[in-house]
């Protein structure tokens, strides 16, 4: 299929420089900004709950949110699922279970007040709270006791005498962050009027393992197409294609920066696929410089360069297309992460289009002139000595 009828003559690199300035203070701004602002990072690397609930009658997201912090959930996230007429909602928050560090206290105090009490302390990680008491307690008295603190409590569990004798130890297990949920929406209502479809839990170092391997596959990927590239062409082409991968990787993160969308394991999925997207168009340009170097060897790099990228343009063009052609479907029928993702690919294409040009192609042409210069800086040395 061809897209451009003549062939064209348009004189991209020319305008490097100023492209180079531009982007290089675009991806500055983005990095300050992860710094000092930060991702939203959603549950699967921040830790916390979601839960999925399907409402009998037509609910907006605004009365769902309104109902859960009048029930108590005031950090509490609502995004709607699928169709309108579905009334299907995802509810995150952080934590996994009701004991935070802010109500341990509470439930401390609690358990204190019941009877003469030693070693209380709270395992925040698996939501328990263990205590020794000097008398045998009953379970529904401690449950009871905790719960009027503000905690949700699945069970108290009776451990027995303790092999020291000196005491009888308990553990109060706090409920998860979903029955809370359940609680606060089903606040007032004989019967509640939605069904609980799926609950995910994320604990916080599991979150920050999936946030820090996920990093690390980024980093690698790029490593290993670091290596082929440089195998497959030069050694001067190696990084112009590494930067024009770093280009668009910090492109599509300020992405989710600016949009404070939720930055999850979908979200590093849609950079590999990005790192991918980018080397192929990459490789696509260095291939036809390399022909071209052959052919035109009278030419500066610069232009064959140019003649090159735009031998390539009708091929890039209908391929960025295609690719942006059914994104735009997902656009428009997605939602939620499925949404995010494909804003993340088409952002992606379009950097990835743009770096192959005026971020791996400058690149070349720069340390073509610095080897050229060596060469001619070490023959001026050796004229000398020559004489």
């Amino acid at each position: 299929m061809q897209i451009l009828k003549h062939k064209t003559n348009i004189d991209f690199i020319s305008k490097r420089k100023p492209a180079l300035f531009i982007s290089t203070l675009i991806n500055l701004a983005i990095i300050v900004g992860i710094a000092t602002v930060g991702f939203n990072f959603g549950v699967d690397f921040a830790g916390g709950t979601v839960v999925e609930l399907k409402f009998n009658t037509p609910t907006t997201e605004e009365q769902v949110r309104e109902r859960a912090q009048a029930g108590g959930l005031h950090d509490v996230t609502v995004q709607r699922v699928g169709p309108a007429e579905e009334n299907s909602f995802l509810l995150r928050m952080g934590g996994v279970t009701q004991l935070t560090a802010e109500n341990a206290e509470s439930a401390k105090a609690a358990i204190q007040g019941l009877g003469e009490t030693r070693s209380v302390y709270a395992d925040m990680a698996n939501g328990i709270v263990n205590f020794r008491s000097a008398q045998p307690m009953s379970a529904e008295a401690v449950k009871k006791a905790v719960e009027g603190a503000g905690i949700g409590v699945q069970e108290v569990r009776d451990l027995g005498a303790n092999q020291g004798g000196n005491g009888f130890d308990y553990q109060v297990v706090a409920s998860g962050m979903a029955d809370k949920v359940f609680a606060a929406l089903g606040t007032g209502m004989e019967k509640p009027d939605f069904e609980q479809r799926r609950v995910d839990y994320v604990g916080p170092q599991v979150g920050k393992q999936l946030r820090n391997r996920g990093v690390m596959a980024l980093l690698y990927s790029m490593f290993a197409i670091l290596i082929y590239v440089a195998f497959r062409f030069d050694f001067k082409f190696g990084p112009g294609a590494l930067l024009a991968m770093l280009h668009d990787v910090i492109m599509v993160a300020g992405y989710y920066l600016v949009s404070q969308r939720e930055f999850n394991l979908t979200s590093i999925a849609a950079l590999l696929t990005i790192v991918g997207y980018s080397v192929n168009d990459t490789i696509v340009i260095y291939d036809r410089i390399r022909e071209d170097m052959v052919k035109y060897k009278g030419k500066g790099l610069p232009e064959i360069i140019n003649i090159a990228v735009n031998d390539t343009l009708g091929r890039t063009i209908l391929t960025s297309g295609v690719t942006a052609l059914s994104l735009i479907g997902l656009l428009i029928f997605g939602v939620g992460e499925i949404f995010d993702f494909a804003m993340a690919m088409l952002v992606g294409i379009l950097v990835g289009t743009y770096s192959s040009v005026y971020i791996a192609s400058p690149v070349v042409i720069w340390l073509g002139e610095r080897a050229a210069q060596r060469e001619a800086h070490s023959g001026a040395k050796q004229e000398p000595n020559a004489a």
